[in-house]
């Protein structure tokens, strides 16, 4: 995700997509152990997503980000 669309995202996208990614990362954590994973490349991808988003949501807790915080 970039930049730009992370900027974008509201609390409620925020935390949707917060909670699909770390759907999407255990169940690649399953696949891998069970040696059927295709993209193995994609869990760091996603751990990368999922620390972004976070730190995202930390700054609308903190109010260092403001405006479209719809909660």
């Amino acid at each position: 995700m970039k930049k730009q669309e992370l900027n974008e995202l509201s609390m409620t996208d925020i935390d949707a997509k917060l909670h699909d990614n770390l759907e999407d990362l255990q169940n690649l954590r399953f696949q891998k152990a069970l040696q059927q994973i295709e993209n193995p490349i994609r869990i760091s991808h996603l751990k990368k997503e999922i620390a972004q988003l976070k730190t995202v949501k930390k700054e609308f807790d903190l109010g260092l980000r403001g405006g479209k915080n719809e909660d």
